[in-house]
């Protein structure tokens, strides 16, 4: 992909951020808000997925506010073990995604359950489907939305 987005990328990106159209053609929609066909929008749009830009169009939802529990996972896991560990994590349908960081807690993941009970079963079972025992749940204790867009100038 070139490096450089022109302006009908930016405002798909503006308009992709802000609210993607619920209906039952929304590359139409789309491209009726930047002024493309419709073909062409999901093109553009295929195009920024597949070169990295996009890596993810979804819904954001405030699962606290739902009844569900979650929380920030991280453990110590030998190099050798990672494949079998990372596997067992991703086995678990409330594991919204995972990472590995260079620190001695080299596994990152958020998990998210139904109630408190479903939340620990699933943290002891990955401990003893992986004999990992370092294994920390870090609880938020304050919640802090923070709006992560980035609006592109659309006349640069």
């Amino acid at each position: 992909m070139n490096d450089r987005l022109d302006k009908i990328d930016k405002k798909l990106l503006n308009r992709l951020q802000r609210s993607f159209p619920l209906a039952p053609e929304p590359f139409l929609v789309l491209g009726n808000l930047v002024g493309i066909p419709e073909e062409e929008a999901l093109d553009r749009v295929k195009r920024l997925v597949s070169s990295g830009v996009i890596r993810r169009i979804g819904a954001v939802f405030d699962t606290k506010r739902m009844g569900f529990v979650s929380t920030l996972v991280t453990a110590a896991v030998p190099e050798e073990k990672l494949p079998e560990f990372v596997a067992v994590v991703n086995s678990f349908s409330g594991v919204t995604h995972n990472y590995r960081r260079n620190h001695r807690y080299n596994v990152w993941l958020t998990l998210i359950a139904a109630s408190e009970e479903e939340l620990s079963g699933v943290l002891a079972a990955i401990g003893e489907k992986t004999g990992i025992t370092d294994i920390l749940s870090l609880r938020s204790v304050r919640t802090f939305k923070i709006d992560a867009r980035f609006e592109f100038d659309e006349d640069e």
